[in-house]
């Protein structure tokens, strides 16, 4: 199988070819020619089968094939389990249980193996160039750090993510640089795709990504939609729609990816935070990025999402994209009511992404939506203490990976939200 930009000035690609790249050529973002259908049933399988069942047929023709069933099991060592909430129908898919206690895990590391695989030992070094607004970073540095013949270097908003996310951003040290920029999200990731588009730097430095825009961040991340949706379908006969809290739209196109290859997958609703170019769009109006705007739920402050390109090329036309899904807003306001009562309502502590979430599956349960409906849990609330202790009263305890990170010193490099210093910084 190939692989085609989004903006069609590709030719098309190995799927090798387009895992080293990050970023297509043209400056569009790789997807899959087509979508093959997963072989059924699934529902006894591990986490890393499913996701070794999904991925096999866009890896038949590459080099990784023979071991993609090692890389699965490295990757996802860890589960995502569908958690019964307190109603019945509301569940919680669970992806906080990696070792940065973030969904980002998952693809990071199976991204990490995928890319240590493909690389010729006699090259120079590859520098993983990526754009975070909390989570991202931490993961692909976890998945990348001292491993042999990659550097990492993450752009993150300075005073824009939580002071957890912060220390997991610059506590690897080793081949892990943390540079925190002068602007917002939208900056950070704008300097990261000129990067990746400057083909006179990649000549001199040879360069990868790992954000959301990477395909083998996309095709991994579909193989727990797959997962829950498989189990819940075999234990009830009936699709599991998904409700995904999203920033940049990478998690809910996975989303897409697995509905397309077949899975029992409903009703897929996209949540966001105050940031509405999403909610203004699926609402009528013309997509137009809008200026990144600071929330609660930072790791979702995104005004421009990159991901938008994939649905624009999965659904061709505007009436078509949105009829398949539509996003919901929620504020700041409205995210503190929800954590607050949680525990009593869902039972359970919920990240203030989570929170979104949990409210767009109490209004559709208002308007008398009775379908089984799942939450997508995307990082542990402990790496938000701030935010959430003082509203449930209590000290929400980090998990151990996380407690280790937050135990090793941090540091970040300043730097201007300016492509020359960036550039700079590369070459240096």
């Amino acid at each position: 199988m190939n692989f085609l930009s989004t903006r069609g000035q590709t030719p098309p690609t190995a799927i090798d070819r387009a895992l080293s790249a990050g970023l297509a050529p043209d400056g569009g973002l790789y997807v899959p020619e087509g979508f093959p259908a997963l072989p059924q049933p699934l529902a006894a399988e591990g986490l890393d089968a499913t996701a070794h069942a999904l991925l096999s047929p866009y890896f038949e023709d590459s080099s990784l094939r023979d071991g993609l069933r090692e890389i699965c099991a490295r990757a996802f060592s860890f589960d995502a389990p569908l958690r019964p909430l307190s109603q019945a129908d509301d569940w919680l898919l669970e992806l906080f249980h990696g070792p940065t206690a973030a969904f980002k895990d998952y693809a990071a590391r199976f991204l990490a193996e995928a890319l240590a695989g493909l690389r010729d030992e006699s090259a120079p070094p590859t520098t993983i160039l990526v754009a975070t607004s909390g989570d991202t970073g931490a993961a692909v540095a976890a998945a990348f750090h001292r491993r042999p013949g990659f550097e990492v270097l993450i752009l993150y908003p300075d005073g824009r993510v939580s002071p957890r996310q912060a220390h997991g951003l610059g506590c690897w040290g080793d081949n892990v640089q943390a540079l925190r920029v002068d602007g917002d999200f939208d900056a950070c990731q704008r300097l990261a795709k000129q990067a990746l588009s400057d083909e006179a730097l990649r000549a001199q430095r040879p360069l990868s990504s790992a954000n959301s825009i990477s395909l083998g961040r996309l095709l991994p991340q579909a193989a727990y939609y797959a997962h829950a949706a498989g189990r819940h379908y075999a234990q009830r006969g009936e699709p599991l729609n998904f409700i995904v809290p999203t920033g940049n739209l990478g998690n809910a196109c996975a989303a897409f990816v697995a509905k397309r290859m077949g899975l029992p997958i409903g009703e897929i609703r996209l949540a966001t935070n105050a940031n509405d170019t999403l909610p203004r769009y699926f609402g009528g109006a013309d997509y137009l990025a809008q200026p990144t705007r600071a929330t609660l739920a930072n790791a979702m402050d995104v005004g421009a999402p990159s991901n938008f390109e994939r649905l624009r090329h999965w659904y061709r036309h505007d009436a078509e994209l949105r009829a398949a899904t539509r996003a919901d807003g929620v504020d700041d306001a409205t995210i503190v009511e929800t954590i607050r009562a949680a525990p009593q309502r869902h039972g359970i502590v919920p990240c203030p992404h989570t929170a979104i979430g949990l409210h767009v599956l109490e209004t559709l349960r208002a308007q008398g939506d009775e379908r089984p409906w799942a939450v997508v849990a995307t990082a542990h609330p402990a790496k938000f203490d701030s935010i959430v202790e003082p509203l449930v009263g209590h000290t929400v305890e980090p998990p151990p990976a996380l407690a280790a990170s937050l135990a090793r010193p941090a540091s970040a490099e300043a730097m201007a939200a300016d492509y020359a210093a960036l550039r700079e910084r590369l070459l240096g």
